[in-house]
């Protein structure tokens, strides 16, 4: 039997129950759908399925991804998966017991946030060649993205509608649904303002689109897609560091601290509905402290 057809009905519905109750992304749910295939698919060869999970079976499948070499951090998400979707079901009425119960979660050290420095940044912005239509588009992704903190999601999904040049803000809808304003700032606006009147037309030639960045094809640029130009971009800058597709809204986040922001304003500004991530960039923006410190103070 082909292991498409193994998934369990009781992953669909939960999937669709926490969408349509929460409003979560789409990669947010493929991640539950991943993990919780992947212990579905440990359990059929053994004679079991996910409606008849035991404690003993979670921790066995635990065991055997530890000794394979899986990661406390991609462990404690598989776990957090599997409460949640045991919970469902006993709130269906499938199950009576959450066999996850009594499961101790890994302890997982958070890591920090890697963002750029300020000159990295510049050097960043700097790369795309303006001089072409597309060249002119990353330049104008980037700046934006710099500007406003957007997840690199929420940057591509943007609307032609969802931007006021005018007043220069962005109207931004995230994870769960929630709408937030962003300011824009006046480079990001002029950038965008040259970008809407010329390079945006070439690029679409007569074909239509209500996305903001679109593609010579006429589609909004996949998220995959603008990753490999960030990049490709890094390369030409000589960054060196390893960067991941939020680079530049977790740099957001620390140079305005950096600059005194109020946390609070950051984490309005992020789309964060718990401050406890927001404050993850404090630690952040005190290493900083502690490097200029050792660097320019006489006894550092």
């Amino acid at each position: 039997m082909a292991l498409a057809h193994l998934v369990d009905p009781a992953i669909s519905r939960f999937l669709d129950t926490i969408w349509v109750e929460e409003g979560l992304s789409t990669n947010t749910l493929a991640a539950y759908k991943a993990d919780l295939v992947a212990l579905e698919r440990w359990l059929t060869p053994r004679g079991n399925t996910l409606t008849k999970t035991t404690r003993r079976d979670m921790l066995a499948y635990i065991s055997v991804r530890v000794t394979a070499g899986a990661q406390p951090r991609s462990t404690a998400r598989q776990l957090s998966s599997f409460r949640r979707f045991f919970r469902f079901l006993i709130r269906e009425g499938v199950l009576d017991e959450d066999p996850t119960t009594q499961i101790a979660m890994p302890k997982v050290g958070r890591a920090l946030p890697k963002s750029l420095t300020e000159d990295e940044v510049n050097a960043l912005l700097l790369a795309p060649d303006v001089d072409t239509p597309l060249g002119y588009r990353d330049r104008s992704m980037l700046e934006v993205l710099y500007a406003t903190g957007l997840r690199v999601s929420e940057l591509v999904n943007l609307k032609h509608s969802e931007v006021n040049v005018n007043q220069g803000v962005i109207r931004v809808v995230g994870k769960g649904d929630r709408e937030r304003l962003i300011p824009l700032g006046q480079e990001a606006v002029r950038w965008l303002a040259h970008f809407s009147e010329g390079p945006r037309s070439e690029i679409l030639l007569e074909r239509q689109t209500p996305y903001l960045f679109p593609t010579r094809r006429g589609d909004r640029m996949t998220r995959q897609a603008f990753w490999h130009a960030i990049k490709r971009y890094a390369l030409k800058a000589g960054i060196q560091k390893a960067l991941s597709p939020h680079s530049l809204r977790h740099s957001f986040a620390t140079h305005l601290l950096n600059h005194g922001a109020d946390l609070r304003v950051v984490q309005m500004l992020l789309g964060h509905s718990d401050m406890s991530t927001t404050q993850i960039y404090t630690h952040v923006a005190s290493e900083r402290l502690k490097e200029l410190h050792a660097k320019h103070h006489p006894r550092g």
